[in-house]
Formats: C-alpha cells, sequence, structure tokens
C-alpha cells in the first residue's frame, strides 16, 4: 500500500491504516512534520517499548543500581580532582 485516503474529524483526527502502522512501526506517538509536499508523519520510538535494546548492556541492575553506580563514580571523580 503506497497511499489510502481517511477521513479527518472535525478534532483533526485520522486514522492510519494498519497496514501503514505496521510497516512503519507506527506505536501510540508520530511526530508530525510541515513540508512543502505536505504533512509528514515519522514514528516515535516509544521507551518503553524501546526499553529492550539495552537490556544485555544493564543486565542484573535496575534504575537505583545505576544512580547509585554514577554517584559513587562521580563522587571518586571529585575526591581525584581534589588530590592532584
Amino acid at each position: 500500500m503506497k497511499q489510502a485516503i481517511v477521513t479527518v474529524t472535525k478534532k483533526g483526527q485520522a486514522t492510519i491504516p494498519s497496514q501503514l502502522r505496521r510497516k512503519h512501526k507506527i506505536g501510540r506517538k508520530v511526530l508530525v512534520i510541515d513540508t512543502e509536499a505536505g504533512v509528514l508523519l515519522k514514528p516515535v520510538a516509544d521507551p518503553i517499548v524501546e526499553k529492550g535494546s539495552l537490556k544485555e548492556l544493564f543486565a542484573g541492575t535496575d534504575s537505583r543500581g545505576l544512580i547509585e553506580e554514577a554517584r559513587s563514580i562521580e563522587i571518586r571523580g571529585e575526591k581525584a580532582s581534589r588530590h592532584r
């Protein structure tokens, strides 16, 4: 499907055909861009869905652990800079 005609409601809402939503991985949000050729819709990644992309890198830890680790690294850096 290259194109489709859809109805725009009084509220300005239009339904993107499911085939296009699947093909372009459109979730709950899109970026709307005003171009010379017309309106362009681009998918916006959903952080909840995309969180698995870094799963292996942060395996075995949670956000609290990452924050504590970052703070301890920052504190060590501050102590090291004082001793220079």
